[in-house]
Order: structure tokens, then C-alpha cells, then sequence
């Protein structure tokens, strides 16, 4: 019964994962020193010389080396959805290889390494396997057939240390494993069997986070005998280890997951078989890992779970969202210094009998932005100071009881949050605030259809603009971008000519 309360409560809970998963396209930026996820949101300049990139008639060869360049997942209707790039301009949006010819390649999880973009790719001969590319056609490559089995080794995960790239993958011998490459066929091999059982999986889980940390990467891995535990690897053998065995009981996992940094450790949630799913911290070391505090103590059952998630830093606290079962409080917001005493809830917005569910937990202007649901408006605009008078509602953009607007995708560009919401009369269209209720307005509306919606998704400033996906009605879902004006808000391309989507319809980990 508690797993599955606890697995109906993450559903629940984490619903926004599953949606990003959902999103529309795969960016990353070329130069960007992003190391740990799969869709990068991080701007450099571009390092690859771009001549002799693959179009479909549109161009890419003014794209110069200062330039920031982000790779996506597309399809023009001719050549399935492949590798390509954009500037943020027409012409320099452009098909970089058709890497599965008369296919689909499904390029995804790209990450910037030497100066290079990592990704999965299948080129309808190695499966999904590992890619490579500088910019150009030429330069877009197979790094390794790491399954040669006839099978796909799906590489993901992908993250750097210390020069190099590690990543999970399956060689079809040893089942999903953690690996490493150096960007050479002959560099690229696994770090450890974790799991030696034959054939069996040690990362094959949806949770498992790469989070570099103090000069180390840690994931959640299965060994074999103790479950799924906190892991740790400094890309040697000898250094690829069990953190702590979080839930001892025979056949038990504690599924560590949420990692992020704050005050000198890492923080995520655990389930150690006594508490229930809640807050830990580690130091790196087994001594260091230690539970912070049980916020849930009260539930139908024993070891009932708070399940902290949504974690992020904000003047100097960490915040999340957690449920203590006190009064029917639901999940509420939280925040914590790292002690026991110092783990408190910040409000119990909903006091209705329900949750309020914040998500989407956002630093902007001062303050943390996030969407809730009191009870009253509906799932609505709402941020914080850390205090409970200072945590309040923005705008019911939504207006009318329980109505709620759902606003998403909350993204910063020139001292604005621009957000997807649905005021009702334009569902599900582009929105931006300054933090006050008259700042908070729509920007346009995209798509003027009655009871249709733009979608906008997917949002990533560069080159001083805000990008996304949208549909118009007109033209399907398509890359667009914004300086914040309604006049400024047009359709980049129609990468997919006619009502086709361009952009990929999935992006990252599925």
C-alpha cells in the first residue's frame, strides 16, 4: 500500500517532469559549459566554423564564430525529423545532416563537450547510439557503435568531469552501465559493471540524476543486492561507489533522487523503509549522509511520506515542495537551512482541505515565483520572499472560482518572466509579469482561433530574445521567438512547411 500511495503521490507530485518530457524540441548551445543536462540553457559563443553545413535551403553560412549557436530536433517534411541548428535568424536555421536517410534520427540529449555537441542519435544502420557534432554535415559523426549486438545502446544521461564525457549505456552484454568517452571511438568504454549479474541493469531508472559534486558525479544505481542507492564515481573503477546503503532491508531500495547542491552538500529525497520518502543530505561520505529531518510523521500509515521534490536555492534557503499530512495541509510550500529546526513549511496556502502544489519554483526579481492552488482561484501565479506575509498571490489571470490559469515555463529575459497561462479567453497563450498584478499581462496572442490554444513551449532566451515552440493555427507547431512586444513576437520559420510540426514532438529522457 505505501508504495503505492507513494507512487500515485509522485505522479502527482512531479507531473510537470513528465510534461517537460513531453516538450517540443531539444536545444543546446554551441560553446555552452553546461555539464549535467540533457537540454542545455546555457549561451556561449559558437566555436564551430559551420562551412559546409547540410540545408534545406536555408542557409547557414553567415552563422559566424562569435555567434551563439542552438541545436535542435526537426523535420522540413522531407527528410524526418534530424539535426539542426539555429542562430535565431531565417536564414541561419538550418538542416546541419540527414543522418537518417529516408528515416527519422531523433537527435536528443545534446550536451557541449570540446568544444563539440554530444547527442543520441539512430542512423537507421548502429541503432541509437552516440553522435557527435561541430556544426557541419562533415563533422556530425558516430563516435562509437557501443551495442554491438544488433541492438541500441541508448546513451543518455550525459554529463562532464574532468574532461571527460559520462554518460549510462547499454552494450547489450551488461545492460544499462555507467560509461565515459574522450570524443575518441577507442576512449569511449564503460567505467564499471555495477550491476554483474548478466544482462542486468544498474542505471535503467528514470530518477537516476547525474549531479556533479565536489569533484564527482552522483546517480542512483542498483548494485544487484542492495537496490537502487546513492552512488558516487570519480571515473575510476576503484572511485565508482555506494555512497550508503540508505534502505538496508533485504531487497529494498531507498530510490535517492532530486539531487541538488546547497551549502555544501547535496541534498535530495530518499526513502530509508522507516521514514518514508523524505529530505537527506551527504557530504560524499556514508557518515555525511544523513536524514534532515522526517516532515511527514503523521500519516495513514507508518513511514508515511512527505516526498520533498522542486528543490531550489533562494536567498540562501533551499525550497521545496513537501506535504506533512498535518490538518489535511497536502503539499505545500517548504523551505529548510539544512537543519532539523530550520525545515519548516513557509504556507499553508491551500486551507481548504487540499494541497496548494507549488511548481515551477523560479528565482525572479527578488523573489521566488511559482504557481499554486489556494483553494479558491485555481492553480495561479503566486511568489514568495520566504516569509508568510510575503507569499502571495501575483494576478488571477484565470479569474472565477477554481478556474485556475496553470501558469508554466516560468523564463527571465531582460528583467521580465515570460510564462505560458490561460486566461480563459485566449487558452494556453505567451504571458509575461514584473512581479505586480497590472505588470502581469499577455503578450500576444498567437493563435486567435476561438477555443484554441499556441501552446507555447519550451522556452530559451539567446541572443537577447525568448524562444519556444508554438502553434498559430496555420502552420503547426513551430519555432518562434519574442523581444517581449506583441509586434515582435513572429514566427522564426516553418521548418515543416504547411500544418506539419516542425520541431521534434519529444525531447530529452522519456
Amino acid at each position: 500500500m505505501k508504495n503505492l500511495n507513494l507512487s500515485i503521490s509522485r505522479t502527482l507530485f512531479f507531473i510537470r517532469i513528465g510534461f517537460v518530457a513531453a516538450l517540443l524540441f531539444s536545444f543546446v548551445s554551441c560553446g555552452s559549459s553546461s555539464s549535467g543536462d540533457n537540454v542545455s540553457t546555457n549561451d556561449a559563443a559558437s566555436s564551430a566554423s559551420n562551412n559546409g553545413a547540410g540545408n534545406t535551403g536555408s542557409s547557414a553560412g553567415n552563422t559566424s564564430n562569435t555567434q551563439k549557436i542552438k541545436f535542435l530536433s526537426a523535420t522540413d517534411g522531407v527528410s524526418g525529423y534530424e539535426l539542426w541548428k539555429t542562430d535565431g535568424t531565417l536564414t541561419g536555421t538550418a538542416l546541419v545532416k540527414d543522418i537518417n536517410i529516408g528515416g527519422d534520427s531523433y537527435p536528443q540529449g545534446f550536451v557541449e563537450f570540446k568544444g563539440e555537441r554530444y547527442f543520441q542519435a539512430n542512423d537507421g544502420i548502429n541503432g541509437i547510439e552516440l553522435w557527435k557534432t561541430d556544426g557541419t554535415a562533415d563533422g556530425t559523426t558516430l563516435v562509437k557503435k557501443i551495442n554491438t549486438t544488433g541492438g541500441s545502446s541508448s546513451p543518455a544521461n550525459f554529463t562532464v568531469l574532468n574532461d571527460m564525457l559520462y554518460f549510462k549505456a547499454n552494450d547489450g552484454v551488461n545492460g544499462y552501465e555507467l560509461w565515459k568517452t574522450d570524443g575518441s571511438s577507442s576512449g569511449t568504454m564503460m567505467v564499471k559493471n555495477i550491476n554483474p549479474i548478466a544482462g542486468a541493469d544498474s542505471l535503467s531508472y528514470s530518477y537516476d540524476d547525474f549531479t556533479v559534486f565536489n569533484g564527482a558525479i552522483y546517480f542512483a544505481a542498483d548494485d544487484g543486492t542492495d537496490g537502487i542507492e546513492l552512488w558516487k564515481t570519480d571515473g575510476t573503477p576503484a572511485g565508482t561507489v555506494m555512497v550508503k546503503n540508505i534502505n538496508t532491508a533485504a531487497g529494498a531500495s531507498s530510490n535517492p533522487a532530486e539531487f541538488t547542491e546547497f551549502k555544501g552538500a547535496l541534498y535530495f529525497r530518499a526513502d530509508d523503509g522507516v521514514n518514508g520518502d523524505e529530505l537527506w543530505k551527504t557530504d560524499g561520505t556514508e557518515v555525511g549522509t544523513v536524514l534532515v529531518k522526517d516532515i511527514n510523521t503523521i500519516g495513514p500509515e507508518p513511514g508515511a511520506s512527505s516526498i520533498p521534490g522542486g528543490f531550489k536555492v533562494f536567498n540562501g534557503v533551499l525550497y521545496f515542495a513537501a506535504n506533512d499530512g498535518v490538518h489535511a495541509q497536502g503539499v505545500e510550500l517548504w523551505k529548510t537551512d539544512g537543519t532539523a529546526d530550520g525545515t519548516v513549511m513557509v504556507k499553508d496556502i491551500n486551507i481548504h482541505g487540499d494541497g496548494s502544489y507549488p511548481a515551477n519554483l523560479t528565482v525572479f526579481n527578488g523573489a521566488l515565483y511559482f504557481r499554486a492552488n489556494d483553494g479558491v482561484t485555481g492553480p495561479e501565479l503566486w511568489k514568495t520572499d520566504g516569509t508568510v506575509t510575503g507569499t502571495v498571490l501575483v494576478k488571477d489571470i484565470f479569474s472565477g472560482p477554481g478556474s485556475g490559469s496553470w501558469p508554466s515555463d516560468f523564463t527571465e529575459l531582460n528583467g521580465v518572466l515570460y510564462f505560458q497561462a490561460n486566461d480563459g479567453a485566449s487558452p494556453a497563450e505567451l504571458w509575461k509579469t514584473d512581479g505586480t498584478p497590472e505588470g502581469t499581462v499577455l503578450v500576444t496572442a498567437i493563435k486567435n482561433s476561438i477555443g484554441k490554444d499556441a501552446a507555447p513551449a519550451f522556452f530559451k532566451v539567446f541572443n537577447n530574445a525568448l524562444f519556444f515552440t508554438a502553434r498559430d493555427g496555420v502552420n503547426g507547431r513551430e519555432f518562434w521567438k519574442t523581444d517581449g512586444t506583441a509586434d515582435g513576437t513572429q514566427l522564426l520559420k516553418d521548418i515543416c512547411p504547411g500544418s506539419c510540426d516542425g520541431p521534434q514532438s519529444y525531447s530529452g529522457m522519456n
